[in-house]
């Protein structure tokens, strides 16, 4: 069966699934491949739960006509994608960058959603896998896609822009994250100019903050439209922070208007999410008052700079991901604008490769001048840096620090717990 077949079965059957327990009427399912499963195992199994067809690359999981063979069902479902997406008239937003990605989609889809209907990326579905799959969920009457854009590797924004193809898109930041399979910060900056590449190859338009020297100089030749924001108030959309203690209070400026917005999200670094989102709105011709609206409104979710009180405590949760650049600006916020008695609990950044210990060891000297504040850290890297380190409480593992935290409660506080989404520091929050 080719693509242009296979594409009239899903005009049949929308609803594209890759786990089996969550087979329904009127879906087709991809058996893809995972480190511990292989999906054709489950085709039968999804077939029988309600499926109407189910894509396979092994002849032995063909059980009757709905099993469509092919050579690889990843890359059919990548074609598929890539196939749907040029039937779709609609302009496509794509966000990549090194933090604030996923905030920085939320707030968009809240912007853009006070006039368009919005369709956007699921959670952090922003991989090979994630990008494809939400193409494919595009609903029919979606005005505008959001797509999120990660990668741990080169080439691989190249790719899921190809499948996405973005008529116009900004990349958050640049910092180190994912420096195992970059090779190092350079790498972790062409990877992601693959994005302006994209957008220059194919006149598309690009959102940048324009005091960041690093985006602004990738910029310097560019053959896109290119639209700035920042805070000096030298762009069309432009501000400054008033507060953050722990929630974001900010004055906006968005052409002749001018909003003062007390936000419901912790941390001074989610102002450039904010003006980003604020930009796009904007040239999208949101009205001005209804972008305030939407910024002012917009809850974190997540686990991502969320503020959460406890019977004893106040707790800033921003666990989901973690990376040096990520951390140090956490840091650096909850030392300057958070006020009282102050715990930080920070558990190891993955993916660092051979900088690991480096990294790890100049995040503990950003905790060394803090000798009012209670500080703790957990994991391989964090205890390698710090069990000498007087001063901070060390732990190699999270059961250790759950045992402290038992016969040590902490009470009256303002806690940042932060860390890779692999130290599972989730499972403190009811012992704080």
């Amino acid at each position: 069966m080719n693509i242009d077949e296979l594409y009239q079965i899903y005009a049949r059957y929308p609803k594209v699934i890759t786990d089996s327990r969550k087979a329904w009427a009127h879906s087709i399912f991809f058996a893809l491949k995972g480190d511990l499963f292989d999906g054709n195992d489950f085709a039968a199994q999804a077939l029988a739960s309600g499926c109407n067809y189910a894509i396979v690359d092994r002849p032995e999981a063909v059980t009757d006509h709905r099993c469509i063979l092919v050579d690889d069902v990843l890359s059919t479902l990548q074609e598929l994608a890539r196939m749907h997406r040029k039937k779709l008239d609609i302009p496509v937003v794509a966000i990549t960058g090194t933090n604030g990605k996923t905030t920085t989609k939320e707030l968009i889809k809240s912007v853009l959603g006070e006039k368009y209907a919005v369709y956007a990326t699921s959670g952090n579905l922003n991989n090979h896998i994630g990008v494809p799959l939400t193409i494919l969920a595009v609903p029919p009457r979606t005005q505008i896609a959001i797509i999120e854009i990660g990668a741990n590797h080169a080439g691989e924004i190249r790719e899921l822009c190809g499948i996405a193809q973005p008529t116009c898109g900004l990349i958050t930041n640049i910092g180190k994250a994912h420096l195992e399979g970059f090779g190092g910060l350079d790498g972790v900056k062409r990877a992601k100019k693959e994005l302006y590449d994209y957008l220059n190859e194919h006149d598309g338009t690009i959102f940048y903050n324009e005091e960041n020297p690093v985006l602004a100089g990738m910029l310097e030749d560019a053959k896109a439209r290119t639209i700035g924001y920042g805070r000096e108030g030298k762009s069309e959309c432009w501000g400054k922070t008033l507060s953050a203690s722990p929630y974001l209070q900010v004055e906006l400026h968005i052409d002749e208007n001018s909003f003062r917005i007390s936000t419901r999200m912790a941390g001074v670094y989610n102002f450039e999410n904010m003006l980003a989102a604020a930009c796009v709105g904007d040239q999208f011709t949101v009205p001005a008052k209804h972008i305030a609206d939407a910024l002012s409104v917009y809850t974190p979710q997540n686990s991502r700079s969320q503020v959460f009180r406890t019977a004893r405590n106040q707790l800033l949760l921003d666990y989901y991901n973690a990376n040096p650049t990520s951390m140090s600006e956490s840091l650096r916020n909850f030392f300057e604008h958070i006020q009282g008695s102050k715990m930080v609990i920070l558990g190891d950044m993955f993916e660092l490769g051979d900088e690991a210990p480096q990294e790890h060891a100049a995040i503990v000297g950003l905790l060394l001048p803090q000798n009012g504040v209670t500080r703790v850290v957990v994991g391989k890297h964090f205890y390698e840096a710090a069990r000498d380190v007087p001063g901070i409480m060390a732990f190699s593992g999270i059961e250790g620090l759950k045992s402290w935290l038992t016969g040590n409660p902490p009470d009256g506080m303002f806690i940042l717990v932060k860390g890779s989404r692999g130290m599972k520091l989730e499972q403190l929050a009811e012992l704080l």
